[in-house]
C-alpha cells in the first residue's frame, strides 16, 4: 500500500492519493492536501463542505456527490465549483480524507 507524508504524519493512500484509512485524517493533513490541489488556504465555506461530507459518510457510508451537496442546502453547485475548481466532489473528498466519490472519473 502506498504511503504519503504530510508534515510529521505518514498516511496510507491509494494510487490517486486518496486516504485509505479515514482515522489517519486531521485538519493539518487536509490543509496539506489542499495545498497540493492548488488551494492555498481552506476557507470557512470549504470547511463547511468538508464537515458535511464527513457527516454524510459517517451516517450513510457514502461520499456525497455534487448533486447531494447541492440538495443539502450547504452550498450551491456554482459555489462548489468556485471553491473546489476542477472536479469539486473529487477534490473535496480527497481533502476531507474520504474515498473517491462513485461516478467520478
Amino acid at each position: 500500500m502506498p504511503q504519503k507524508q504530510y508534515g510529521n504524519a505518514v498516511v496510507d493512500v491509494d494510487g490517486e492519493g486518496f486516504l485509505t484509512d479515514f482515522s489517519q485524517w486531521s485538519r493539518e493533513i487536509a490543509a496539506a492536501i489542499a495545498k497540493e490541489e492548488g488551494i492555498a488556504e481552506l476557507t470557512p465555506a470549504q470547511w463547511k463542505v468538508i464537515e458535511f461530507m464527513h457527516k454524510e459518510f459517517k451516517e450513510n457510508g457514502q461520499v456525497p456527490s455534487v448533486r447531494k451537496l447541492n440538495k443539502s442546502g450547504v452550498i450551491s453547485t456554482k459555489e462548489l465549483y468556485e471553491i473546489f475548481p476542477g472536479g469539486p466532489a473529487k477534490k473535496a473528498a480527497k481533502i476531507a480524507g474520504l474515498k473517491k466519490p462513485e461516478g467520478c472519473v
